[in-house]
């Protein structure tokens, strides 16, 4: 699978987070060359629960425990770019179909973004991070094939 330079592999697992809770905001069942494009959801960034650093992201960053985004994908040929728009700085930490963790910041300005060149078929598990505890209300998690 390819990563853009937009995303560093993770090679270890963050600790505290658990892919096998419900997520809090909501997910997508797509399938390659879904529309509209992009698909969106909204929820609220960061938690009580500190990741530690991770490629991508070497201060770490504080989540929930479940992951606020679940996306189950059916890949083609297409890349898959995950981003966020958020009032806030927020951090994007990804646990891929294959158990390994994503983690990218200010892509865009404070805003972050993971991009999967050759995206594997299967579930992303998708938290939305801070630095501090605080909490970032109106989140976007983006999900895209065109950008």
């Amino acid at each position: 699978m390819a990563v853009s330079s937009l995303a560093a592999v993770g090679t270890r697992q963050a600790e505290a987070q658990n892919y096998n809770l419900r997520p809090s905001y909501g997910s997508f069942n797509l399938v390659a060359g879904f529309t509209p494009d992009p698909q969106w959801l909204q929820g609220r960034a960061g938690g009580d629960v500190h990741f530690n650093p991770v490629n991508g992201c070497p201060g770490g960053g504080w989540v929930a425990n479940a992951p606020d985004f679940r996306v189950h994908y059916q890949a083609s040929t297409w890349p898959l770019t995950f981003y966020v728009r958020a009032p806030g700085d927020t951090i994007l930490l990804i646990n891929d179909p294959s158990g390994n963790w994503y983690c990218n910041d200010d892509t865009d300005g404070l805003d972050p973004a993971i991009r999967f060149g050759s995206p594997r078929s299967g579930q992303y598990d998708i938290w939305i991070a801070t630095y501090n505890r605080s909490r970032v209300r109106n989140t976007r998690l983006y999900v895209t094939e065109l950008r």
